[in-house]
Formats: structure tokens, sequence, C-alpha cells
């Protein structure tokens, strides 16, 4: 196990009538700014929950954050709370109103370009104090330090990390999950499943503890995936759902091993040029990325298999097999088509993908070798 310092202020507020504890959490004093996405919060009754909660303090508005945040939206709510003096912000919805809520609490703290934190990405190390109120399980942003942002005009999609952007508190009740249409449960899960493999599938680094949970939430969510796609409404298989895809996302499971992120470094690419979900792009990536992958990942995949799905019987490579069948298997069993060609995208968008990260000098992976070659040789094998 590598060495690690791990820390995660985060206070989780979980389970059926939280949001109404928001009128303890927030101190009384503070002008609020709610950030939320297209409104589904006026139809489920989460607003209405939140705005009583919040009756006795001073409280804003902004909504219309897209499922990839938009740049010039969240800079929009940037000088609505400057010219508002607001000095705190919460965050009602996923984790792209999450992760936008964090480039608008870093952004009011910065001199200069906000745009030059996400290009570099520097890290900041400031920025207003921000809550979240959790709607769509996926991203885990409501207990980590990251965030993702898009830009249109220039078709890209960056990240940064700001120990700041730690929610002082995040707000989790599971019977969100009733009213959110099943695409969005698919992606999440599948968001939830690819973060813990992103993590545990890379090399042995002797991290038993880290191991079995990770192998615990990935044995949760193929238990509950198809559970939750007949039937959103059991409040158990729900609440299971939103716990591990915070746990799949808030740094325990990473403590003291290698991690992979080049699923997610591919797929953000295919978002900012198509405009796919964030999900979708991981669902068609990682299949390609553990095929040509395999030898480096061979004994991690070997354990997946045998743990993760009970492949006990044939030779080491017929088990690594399997277990990447079953894996994409599990995607499409969720309604997520996993071909490129399924989305009308070829060989020109490879190339540019390929382009980028040769223009940025970038290489992935935990062994930090998958290079902008290597990169179209797994866009190739997922065609």
């Amino acid at each position: 196990m590598n060495n690690f310092i791990f820390q995660n202020p985060t206070k989780l507020v979980f389970g059926k009538g939280q949001i109404a504890r928001l009128s303890e959490l927030v101190p009384s004093d503070k002008k609020i700014m709610i950030t939320y996405g297209g409104g589904s919060i006026f139809k489920n009754g989460i607003y209405d929950q939140v705005k009583a909660a919040l009756k006795n303090h001073t409280v804003y508005e902004f909504g219309g954050i897209e499922p990839n945040p938009e740049y010039e939206t969240l800079m929009k709510c940037v000088a609505e709370c400057k010219e508002k003096e607001i000095d705190f912000l919460l965050a009602v919805g996923g984790g792209s109103v999450i992760d936008g809520t964090k480039f608008i609490a870093t952004a009011l703290t910065w001199e200069g370009d906000p745009w030059e934190f996400l290009r570099q990405p520097i890290p900041t190390g400031n920025a207003l104090p921000l809550a979240a109120v959790l709607t769509i399980p996926a991203t885990g942003s409501e207990m980590n330090n990251g965030s993702v942002v898009s830009r249109r005009e220039f078709k890209e999609k960056l990240f940064f990390f700001n120990d700041a952007c730690y929610p002082k508190f995040s707000i989790l009740d599971p019977t969100a999950i009733y009213s959110l249409p099943k695409k969005q449960i698919a992606n999440g899960v599948i968001d939830t499943y690819i973060h813990v493999m992103e993590q545990y599938l890379t090399y042995d680094n002797n991290a038993s503890v880290q191991d079995y949970w990770a192998e615990g939430i990935l044995k949760t969510l193929l238990d509950i995936a198809p559970k939750l796609m007949k039937d959103q409404h059991d409040y158990d298989n729900c609440a299971n759902f939103m716990y591990s895809a915070t746990m799949a996302l808030n740094g325990f499971i990473a403590m003291g091993v290698a991690t992979d992120w080049a699923t997610h470094m591919i797929g953000q690419e295919l978002t900012a040029l198509h405009g796919l979900d964030h999900g979708v792009t991981l669902a068609i990536v990682y299949p390609g990325v553990i095929s040509v992958m395999h030898e480096d990942k061979r004994n991690k995949l070997l354990q997946y298999a045998e743990r993760v799905f009970n492949i006990c019987d044939g030779t080491d490579d017929e088990k690594i097999n399997k277990a990447i069948s079953l894996t994409a298997e599990f995607f499409t069993s969720l309604g997520v088509k996993i071909r490129l060609s399924d989305y009308n995208i070829g060989d020109d968008t490879i190339e540019e993908i390929v382009r980028r990260f040769d223009e940025r000098n970038f290489v992935l992976g935990e062994n930090g070798n998958i290079t902008p070659s290597m990169i179209r040789e797994i866009l190739q094998h997922v065609k």
C-alpha cells in the first residue's frame, strides 16, 4: 500500500426527510444563492422543501445550469453573486449542478480570468462556502473537491480540484430517485461503477481493505441496478444506490492505491465534441481500455473476475475475457449503447481526440503509458 494523507471534511446528512434540516445547517446570517438545473426540482417537490426549510434565511436563486455545466452560464451566476453580495452557495441538483457551483465558489475568490484555473489546472485554495442537496446519484461531487466544466465555444471539457470546495455538508435523500428518468438512473449507475473501477482495476497495491470495499460497491451495483430499472420506488435500493455513488468517489477507496482515470479523460472529449452524456461516454470507452490494457491490468482483472463475477473456471485468459464481456453486458443491460458507431462517431473524431492529447503532451493510466497512439487503439477497439 502506498503512503497517503486523507481528509474529507464534508458532513453527510443521509435519509428521508433530511432536507428540513437545512434551517439548522445553514447559518442564519448568510445570504444564500440556490443553484439548480433544468427545473426538475419544481416537479418532484424538492424545491418546495428547500424553500420551506430556508424561509427565515435571505435566499436568491439561479437556475439553468446544464447537464455539462457551461462556463458562460456559470459566469452569469458569478456576476449575480457579486452583485447581491452572496456569501453562501447551495447546490440543489446532481453532479453537474454541484460541479458548476464549485466553479462559481472558486471564481468568486479568483483574481483574473477563471478559465485559468481550468486550463492549468492551478490549485486555488479559496472558495465561497458551499453545500449540496443531492438529487441525482452519480458523480460523488457531493463529497469531494473536484469539478468538471465545459466551454462550448472551445469544445472543451476541463476539470479542477480545490480543497476549499468540499461541501460543508451534503443532504442525501434517497426518495429523490423516485422521480428520475430511467436514463438518468442508468447513467448514474455506470458513472458510479466506473468511478470504482478507475481506482480499483489498476495493479495490485496490497491494499486489502480498499479492494474489498471497492468490490462491495461493485457487487452492490450489479445487484440493485436491474431492480432499480424495474422499480425505482424501493427505498432501500435507492438508498444503497445513492450511498454507493457517494462512496465511489469521496477518496475512501483511493487511499494508498494507484488510480487510472484514462476512461474519464477520453470520455470527456466525446462529451466536448458530441455532447454525449457522461455516463454514455464511460460505457463506450471503458471496455476498450480494459481490453487494450489487459496485460497491464492482468492480475487485477483476474481478481475482478473471481471476486466480483465469481468466474472460477477456465484459463486465466478465459476468465479475463469473460469478465470484460460481462462488464460490457452490464452496461448494455441498462439500455446504453456502447459502440461509437451507435452515435455516428467515426475516424474523424478519433483522430481529433488523439490530436488533442498529443498537443497537450498527455499520457494516461496508472502507469502513465497510455499514449495518444494507444488512445487511438482504444477508440478503434470500440468503434
